[in-house]
Order: structure tokens, then C-alpha cells, then sequence
């Protein structure tokens, strides 16, 4: 299977997940114009099964280093199993909370508020799981990454003054869904041998069978999460399984491109893992609100009319964001 030996492309790993758990929001939006999010997931997971099927018989069956993705499946024992499949359902109900609050605020702010939070809460519990890299700098990046979430939800007060009836629904949606999606990262990571992908520890998963294991465990839970969505949704009529089928390709195909961008970017983040360490692989991962902020800024204009405190408090955002980035990277140089 393919393995990454250096640190520095461990790093352009996490850089590519960073971009791709940004932008798969995206596909959503896309969608959005004809289609309810609720439906527009069924498509998500579909995609993201799909890929870790592909890079398992891919990625993570060539080369002579490591074990093949069949050979590694049947060896597993079953807490690495478990422990992967429920990563999978823990990321999966705070997935569709996250969908539900871009759906109502959009990812300018459902991002950086449900994300930003998943990633501070992440690296405390990936950090005290397997520890890697200078603690001073990681704690003192998350600070400041922490620092970049409060000012978001500022420039979202400042700019909601009448234009939405439920202005803090979306926040406290994307609150939950951060809450949950801090902990999925390290079960995935126990499923693993950090220390030694070229020959795991027996019982132990290569990154590319936790990742399928993974999306096992959403595909599967998706039928109790989602159908509850459906039922209840956080805003609209409900919908009915029926709908799902009245669906034209296109829109069926923008949701799997949807879950196979996500699922490019966990699958380079778990690679990466082994160099760069549990902790800093998913804090880069999680830097994604700079990316899917920009889009909701830039491209979907989602601070259109704003004041211009909103705009000063966005740009603070970003400045502390990088430089809180920045310092997750020397952390493990």
C-alpha cells in the first residue's frame, strides 16, 4: 500500500484535506437551489462508501510495503472494527447537524462555529490519546483558533440585525455538531498502529481499512439519523423517502461528488497520521473553515449588506486562524 515516510508531505496531506473538508459544503449549496439537504445526504454517503471502496483497492492494495486492503481486513480484530465503524456514527450524526446549519446559516458561519469548535475540542482529545508534537505551540494555536471562532460569531450577530427570523438557530446547530465531531477522529486513529503503518500491530487497521470501515459505519447509521432528519426536519415541511427518487441525475451525482471530496480529504488525513501524528493531521484537517468561509464570503456572498464591523471582525478571523495554523505546523516539525 502506499505509505507517506516524510513529514513535510504529511503536511501537503493535511493541506489537501484541509481544502477538501472545506469545499464539498459546495456541493451542497449546489444542490440547494432544487433540492432539500436532507436528500442531498443520502447522495453525500453514497459517495463517500464509494471512494473508500476505490482507494482501499487502489491506494491501499499496490506497492510492496504494508498489508493489502483484503489480507488486512480479514486479520482485524474486533475493537479495531468497532472502533472505526463507530467513528463512522459519531461523525455521522454531528455531519448532518452541520448540513442542517449550513442549510440555515450557511457556511460562512455553520463552518467556522461547528468545525472551528470540532477542531479545539479535537485536538485536547487526539492530544492526550497519542501524544505528538511540542504541546506550547499546539495549545497556544488552538487559542488563537479559538479566539477566530468567537469573532465569527460576532460578525454573524453584527450582521443578522433583521434579515432572518431565527438568526441563532444556525449557531446553536453548528455548536452540536462541533461538540460531536471532536471525538470521531480518535476512534478512527485507535483503530490504527500510528507508530508503524509498513507492518501494523495485529488486529490493527492500515489507514486505507479504517477509512472503509468508516464509511461503513456512516452508510449504516445514515438510515436512523437521516430518516430522523427527514421526519423532523430543523426547518420546513418533512420530507418522504419518495422524494429522494424524484431526483434528476445531475442533482444525484452533485451529492456523490459531495462525499467523495470529503472522503479524499480523510483518507489523505488518516495517511498522513502516521508521520505527522493523530493530533496534528486532524487540527490541519479542520482548517478547513478558512477554506469554507472564503466560499460563503466570497463566492456565495453570505455577508452581502453586513456592516462593516463584520467585515473587520471576518478579516480578524483569518488572520488569527493562519497564524494558528501556523503554529499546529512547528508543533510537529
Amino acid at each position: 500500500m502506499f505509505i507517506v515516510h516524510s513529514y513535510s508531505l504529511a503536511i501537503v496531506f493535511c493541506f489537501i484535506t484541509m481544502l477538501c473538508w472545506g469545499s464539498w459544503g459546495n456541493t451542497q449549496k449546489l444542490a440547494a437551489r432544487t433540492w432539500r439537504y436532507e436528500l442531498f445526504y443520502w447522495d453525500y454517503v453514497i459517495g463517500l462508501l464509494l471512494f473508500s471502496v476505490l482507494s482501499a483497492f487502489t491506494l491501499g492494495s499496490i506497492g510492496a510495503e504494508g498489508r493489502s486492503f483484503i489480507p488486512d481486513l480479514a486479520q482485524a480484530d474486533g475493537g479495531s472494527m468497532a472502533s472505526a465503524f463507530l467513528g463512522g456514527v459519531i461523525f455521522n450524526a454531528a455531519n448532518i447537524l452541520l448540513s442542517a446549519a449550513i442549510a440555515l446559516s450557511g457556511m460562512s458561519v455553520a463552518f467556522p462555529v461547528g468545525v472551528g469548535l470540532a477542531l479545539v475540542l479535537g485536538v485536547l482529545v487526539n492530544y492526550f490519546s497519542a501524544a505528538k508534537g511540542d504541546p506550547r505551540f499546539i495549545f497556544l494555536g488552538v487559542a488563537l483558533i479559538a479566539a477566530a471562532i468567537v469573532m465569527n460569531g460576532i460578525a454573524y450577530k453584527k450582521a443578522q440585525t433583521g434579515q432572518r427570523k431565527t438568526p441563532t438557530k444556525g449557531i446553536l446547530i453548528a455548536v452540536a455538531a462541533g461538540v460531536i465531531m471532536a471525538f470521531f477522529y480518535r476512534f478512527v486513529a485507535a483503530s490504527m498502529d500510528l507508530d508503524d503503518f509498513v507492518s501494523p500491530a495485529p488486529g490493527k487497521l492500515t489507514p486505507y481499512t479504517a477509512v472503509f470501515i468508516f464509511a461503513t459505519g456512516v452508510f449504516a447509521s445514515n438510515f436512523l439519523f437521516n430518516t430522523v432528519a427527514m421526519k423532523r426536519p430543523v426547518e420546513g415541511p418533512p420530507v418522504r423517502i419518495a422524494d429522494y427518487f424524484r431526483g434528476g441525475v445531475r442533482t444525484h451525482l452533485v451529492g456523490i461528488l459531495g462525499g467523495t471530496i470529503w472522503c479524499i480529504g480523510t483518507s489523505l488525513s488518516m495517511i498522513a497520521s502516521g508521520k505527522a501524528g493523530a493530533a496534528i493531521s486532524y487540527e490541519l484537517g479542520q482548517g478547513a473553515t478558512l477554506v469554507s468561509a472564503l466560499w460563503g464570503i466570497v463566492i456565495w456572498k453570505e455577508f452581502r449588506g453586513a456592516p462593516r464591523v463584520s467585515a473587520r471582525l471576518n478579516a480578524g478571523m483569518f488572520v488569527l486562524f493562519l497564524v494558528g495554523l501556523g503554529l499546529l505546523i512547528y508543533a510537529g516539525a
